[in-house]
């Protein structure tokens, strides 16, 4: 372990920026495929910035870095052990790509300390004694880095529920995450060959973005891509069932709800109130004002993509 940052003062868009640098704890659980919210191909994209730097302090990230020390107190409390603070970011020794930015050094242990904030809806992922995938490979991530034997997570749910593990070194979990992290780096990120393309919106921008004008030409596709028309009509067809089942579920629960606006069962909550909204009549504003319509008038361009069967 190396410590390569100081990032006691650094600024957010710069710690940003330092993390495109290599692959963190974050990232692992992306890399691996384990990761529900991130594809590979979006991490390709930020890791080669080709989009701007991936900056999550929404709601859940702000709230999670400011209750970082509530947290480590309460572990603190709860078993008597102490932690310190780490202001680096760290390299590993042998494989310099990984990064780990580690939230708190159990003093007197050969132990890191992670701390989270989980919303109550996910508290489901907490009640065994496992540790969700995601996380394990970051801390396991964060082992690898710094050399560490042990971590201990610590976990505050919905505000009102605390718990903390112990998670030791695995060694052979280690070996896969750097194989997988090692590849990603070496053949996508410095080969510059792109993870396969995956349903995310930033694999449709960039797509729109690459090619953006057509050109009047035919190709002939693959044979395989037979199949995935006709997979493509499958889903079609029963994304239009699950669709129409949806809104028959709604349409039970408003007749249920009549005028409230508000409706609740065990765990959820409804919401169906009343709103205004004010919009401008394109319509409108091109019988009455076409002048007016005319210089607000603007053009794009776009492609088109249409599937349809050759009878």
């Amino acid at each position: 372990m190396q410590a390569v940052i100081n990032t006691k003062d650094m600024q957010h868009t710069d710690w940003l920026l330092a993390r495109r640098e290599g692959i963190g704890g974050s990232d692992a659980s992306i890399v691996m495929g384990l990761n529900k919210y991130k594809t590979a191909f979006e991490l390709w994209l930020d890791k080669t910035g080709q989009v701007m730097p991936d900056d999550e302090a929404g709601e859940a990230a702000y709230w999670g870095n400011q209750m970082e020390e509530v947290v480590a107190k309460e572990f603190e409390k709860r078993t008597g052990k102490k932690v310190r603070r780490s202001n680096m970011m760290y390299r590993h020794g042998d494989y310099p790509f990984m990064i780990a930015n580690v939230d708190r050094f159990v003093v007197g242990e050969d132990a890191i300390l992670e701390c989270k904030t989980a919303s109550a809806y996910l508290a489901k992922e907490w009640e065994s004694e496992e540790v969700p995938a995601t996380y394990l490979v970051q801390i396991q991530h964060y082992m690898a880095v710094t050399g560490k034997n042990k971590a201990y997570l610590a976990v505050l749910i919905g505000g009102n529920k605390f718990i903390w593990k112990e998670v030791p070194r695995d060694n052979d979990l280690i070996s896969q995450i750097i194989a997988f992290e090692l590849n990603f780096w070496e053949s996508h990120v410095l080969g510059g060959i792109a993870p396969a393309l995956d349903g995310s919106s930033a694999a449709e921008q960039y797509l729109k973005e690459r090619f953006a004008e057509s050109e009047e030409r035919k190709v002939m596709l693959p044979a395989k891509y037979k199949g995935y028309l006709e997979e493509r009509e499958i889903l079609d067809t029963d994304i239009k069932i699950l669709q129409t089942r949806k809104k028959e579920i709604d349409n039970h629960i408003k007749k249920e709800m009549e005028t409230a606006d508000t409706a609740l069962v065990d765990d959820y909550a409804v919401s169906w109130k009343s709103q205004t909204q004010q919009r401008v009549s394109t319509d409108k504003l091109r019988s009455e004002f076409p002048d007016v319509y005319q210089k607000v008038l603007t053009e794009s361009s776009f492609r088109k993509f249409m599937v349809k069967e050759i009878k």
